[in-house]
């Protein structure tokens, strides 16, 4: 008897939350992506996706009223895998998914660690408008051919935001990035934690609250508090080492 082939195993979206889940109609969609691992095929662990809930239904707490949903992203494996970059891909599709379901709305990308340089990497996608990236996991630049792309920020309203503490992910290297980005994208801002690590647990209620000011402005445009809007605006190198809230203790640095 002839064998059978297995069919392959695709990403899928999380259970929608927010007004997708209470039937309203949806306005703009914010997708979460995970961390993950540089190198695996086997199937994601549920606590990278069950990480990034507590900030999914604060979102859709405050987006009630504009129609937000959430979804998490559920990756085909566990690992970014050099150049099959596979988060970044299933990232591509996940934008494409929510275009086939909702039609032509706002979708905001937000990762965490390896999330955050797959929404980052997958922001070219014509329906996303914003990026959140928090504690992005980022190649040393000599252990991979070329740097990491910013065209396809262009564009787009992007938030990175990573503790000065991070000993997983270097922190330096998301500056770096945000330097280029900011080069192409004026619509660039970047905060430093003051003593956060990488999970930003030490001040996780105004990084929460930053990151859903960011959300609600570049989905809704409902306008950001001053500290996002003077990032944005600011010229370059200005803004990209902005302290995250007054009385984080972190410093401006040109």
């Amino acid at each position: 008897m002839a064998q059978q082939a297995l069919p392959e195993r695709g990403a899928r979206l999380g259970r929608p939350m927010g007004a997708a889940a209470a039937r309203e109609t949806v306005h703009g969609v914010v997708l979460l992506l995970p961390g993950a691992d540089p190198a695996g095929t086997r199937r994601p662990s549920r606590l990278s996706a069950a990480a990034v809930l507590p900030l999914a239904r604060r979102m859709v707490r405050a987006g009630r009223s504009e129609g937000l949903t959430a979804h998490v992203v559920h990756y085909r494996c566990r690992g970014w895998n050099g150049a099959s970059a596979d988060p970044a891909t299933d990232a591509g599709w996940a934008a494409e998914e929510v275009v086939r379901r909702y039609g032509d709305i706002p979708i905001c990308l937000a990762g965490h660690g390896m999330g955050a340089r797959a929404a980052l990497r997958a922001a070219g996608h014509p329906a996303v408008s914003s990026v959140v990236a928090l504690a992005p996991w980022l190649p040393e630049p000599d252990t991979e051919p070329a740097p990491e792309p910013v065209k396809q920020l262009v564009g787009r309203k992007v938030l990175i935001a990573h503790g000065t503490n991070d000993e997983r992910t270097d922190p330096d290297l998301s500056y770096r990035l945000a330097e280029r980005a900011k080069k192409v994208n004026r619509d660039v801002c970047r905060f430093e934690v003051h003593t956060d690590g990488h999970g930003l647990h030490q001040h996780r209620s105004e990084v929460q609250a930053l990151v859903i000011d960011f959300l609600l402005g570049s989905l809704f445009a409902s306008g950001y508090s001053r500290p996002v809007a003077d990032a944005l605006a600011a010229p370059p190198p200005l803004g990209l080492r902005m302290p995250l809230a007054a009385g984080f203790g972190a410093n401006l640095r040109r």
